[in-house]
């Protein structure tokens, strides 16, 4: 039954399927090295910190002398270019990690900025921007500003030296994914030149990047351009689809041990925190992370050239070099936008018997659908597709544990879209 539901497409279809696939050849290619450099990164890391079977074993109450977890800790930190790492199944998702660092870093009367406009709706409430509820940054006494993009949706750099130029601005936090925001993600490159110029205007500013859904899709991270510190959750990329919770944090060892007081308490910091025998699919998952995030992008670039064969707009476009695992589609109208992410749903390998509606999700200012059939729940590195409900009604999807599922994910979304 399950075979039939996965083929059951159209004639026409299954021609444009080919076609794309004919179109995107030379992108596979470059994604696949990639995605060898990087998972030779990753092994000789493991190799450096002599990886055993000893390391997998997990911790309870405390989680004092987890040699497990210190020792992913150094990998991270190995792997991401930074001194120091702090990778945590407490953190219960990458909005926590980013919180933790913030809270880590600033102090009553500092100004944090954000430097290529508003950061995504999650963090909203986090900084004070928002009323989510207490205990935001501005509760406390800490000022946010932010940078907006130019008119062509492009970052401001003049506008970037100009506010680090404050002494009282003690972070710069800069999102390299789009969010919800229309403007293109963040290459390292570009990335390193912001700090150039940030770091010129104010040399005593602490740079911090959110990471998520980039790593792995460059053969560089942020920190390995002069980012102080990095944050990201592990049921995106770096978790390789196996990471069953958790956030990491990477970077200069000061503005980790900041970081890791918030997670847990002063005097305490990273010495506690049980690993619950979670260590192997920690570990397992980094391993995997460069391969799993490399038949992500292959979905996301065979998805966007289906999608423009068929006339729609997509943002990156099918040959473009990419930073993030994000694939933009603009419908331009509520009914083809549901019917895309029920397709989507209909090839997951879990609950794809459930039809997604838009819904009050927590964090955001309107109604949100999504389609997501994950083995881990929320999961943003297994295929999803998800939209906030306004316009212009696009739909942001990501992930893909194997190509060959979201493949077909995108095939049975297409399906839908066509049915009258």
């Amino acid at each position: 039954m399950s075979e039939q539901i996965a083929l059951h497409v159209s004639d026409r279809v299954r021609e444009l399927a080919a076609q794309a696939q004919r179109d995107i050849e030379p992108c596979f290619a470059r994604i696949d090295a990639v995605s060898e450099e990087n998972t030779r990164k990753v092994l000789g890391a493991f190799q450096k910190y002599r990886v055993a079977d000893g390391y997998f074993a997990g911790t309870t109450g405390y989680g004092y002398d987890d040699v497990g977890r210190d020792k992913l800790d150094a990998i991270y930190a190995d792997v991401f270019g930074g001194e120091d790492g702090l990778v945590r199944i407490q953190f219960v998702n990458g909005t926590h990690a980013i919180s933790c660092a913030l809270f880590g870093l600033l102090r009553p009367g500092d100004v944090l900025v954000s430097a290529v406009g508003a950061p995504y709706d999650t963090l909203l409430g986090v900084i004070g921007v928002t009323d989510k509820g207490p205990g935001s940054l501005k509760e406390y006494g800490v000022e946010y500003r932010q940078v907006d993009l130019t008119p062509e949706d492009k970052p401001d750099l003049a506008g970037m030296a100009e506010a680090a130029r404050d002494p009282r601005v003690k972070v710069v936090l800069i999102q390299r994914s789009r969010g919800y925001a229309t403007r293109a993600s963040l290459s390292v490159d570009e990335i390193g030149e912001m700090i150039a110029v940030i770091k010129e205007a104010n040399p005593h500013v602490w740079v911090a990047v959110d990471n998520c859904y980039g790593e792995f899709v460059e053969e560089r991270e942020p920190t390995q351009v002069g980012a102080d510190l990095i944050f990201g959750s592990l049921i995106k990329n770096p978790g390789g689809g196996l990471a069953p919770t958790g956030g990491y944090i990477v970077g200069k060892k000061e503005l980790v041990e900041m970081a890791a007081a918030r997670l847990t308490t002063p005097g305490i910091g990273r010495e506690c925190g049980c690993t619950l025998g979670n260590n192997r699919l920690l570990y397992q998952g980094l391993f995997m992370a460069p391969h799993t995030v490399a038949q992500a992008l292959k979905t996301a670039v065979f998805g966007a050239r289906m999608m423009e064969l068929l006339g729609y707009e997509t943002d990156p476009v099918s040959t473009a070099l990419r930073h993030d695992i994000i694939q933009m589609i603009h419908f331009g109208a509520p009914e083809p936008l549901k019917k895309f992410c029920r397709g989507i749903q209909m090839g997951a390998p879990v609950d794809s018997y459930v039809t997604p509606e838009p819904w009050d999700m927590p964090g955001y200012d309107c109604q949100v659908i999504m389609a997501a059939g994950s083995f881990i729940q929320g999961a943003s590195i297994e295929l999803s597709a998800d939209a906030p409900m306004r316009e212009p009604y696009t739909v942001y999807m990501q992930g893909g544990l194997t190509y060959e599922s979201g493949k077909t994910g995108i095939l049975l979304a297409v399906d839908q879209l066509l049915r009258d």
